[in-house]
């Protein structure tokens, strides 16, 4: 009697099906070597921009924000009767708490502010409320601070830095991937409205899978809408 557990010769596959199996083959290695090179390309394009950044003076960003906060205030009315998720500035990004602090103060019902809290790596944000003038901040784990207290909110729109933004509307942040799993793990999404400087509009970013687009732009120059 053969011994069921002894391995037999392997049967040839058929030429059809070997074919085809050597055309997916080929297929995943160039899909693997487009990725790699897009990623290579990702990280050079975040590299350039956020180095031009960092060129900026303190003058330079205050001037190109006060003209982010006012198409904002002009273009998007809504916000001040929503819950609006912002980050707090750093790294010369755009600063948009003028805005919010002009919302804060008119004290429409329905108005709060929020800044997001990295709860765990590689997970969607949560947010806690923020009120301007608030200085109480503790610090997660990339160094960026939120309120130590606070209710947790869900916000109704999204004021998302950026450092590059294509044609389509994807962005490129600082390559974590927060506010795309925040979006995509969102019901209802959020109005993602992107904040940057003129000088991040690309023609694309290479968008991945897993990439969420942004419903508008705001930068100085203006606000670009992005189809849905």
């Amino acid at each position: 009697m053969a011994d069921l557990m002894k391995p037999s010769a392997p049967v040839p596959e058929p030429p059809v099906k070997a074919k085809a199996m050597e055309a997916a083959k080929a297929e995943a290695l160039n899909v693997a070597k487009e990725n790699t090179g897009d990623e290579a390309f990702r990280r050079q394009l975040r590299r350039s921009l956020l180095a031009q950044r960092r060129t900026l003076s303190a003058d330079d960003c205050a001037h190109a924000s006060a003209l982010i906060c006012a198409h904002l205030r002009e273009h998007f009315p809504q916000l001040a009767v929503c819950c609006v998720g912002f980050c707090w500035p750093m790294n010369h990004e755009p600063d948009v708490r003028a805005a919010l602090a002009e919302w804060a103060q008119s004290a429409a019902p329905g108005f709060l502010a929020a800044l997001p809290v990295v709860a765990e790596v590689a997970k969607p944000l949560l947010f806690r409320a923020w009120q301007p003038g608030e200085t109480m901040f503790a610090r997660d784990c990339h160094g960026i601070p939120y309120p130590a207290s606070g209710a947790l909110v869900h916000p109704d729109a999204l004021l998302i830095p950026c450092a590059a933004v294509d044609a389509a509307g994807y962005r490129l942040g600082y390559g974590g991937g927060y506010f795309d799993r925040t979006l995509a793990a969102r019901s209802p999404r959020p109005l993602a409205i992107g904040v940057a400087y003129a000088f991040a509009c690309v023609d694309s970013v290479r968008p991945q899978l897993h990439d969420e687009p942004l419903d508008a732009l705001v930068t100085e120059a203006g606000v670009t809408y992005f189809a849905s």
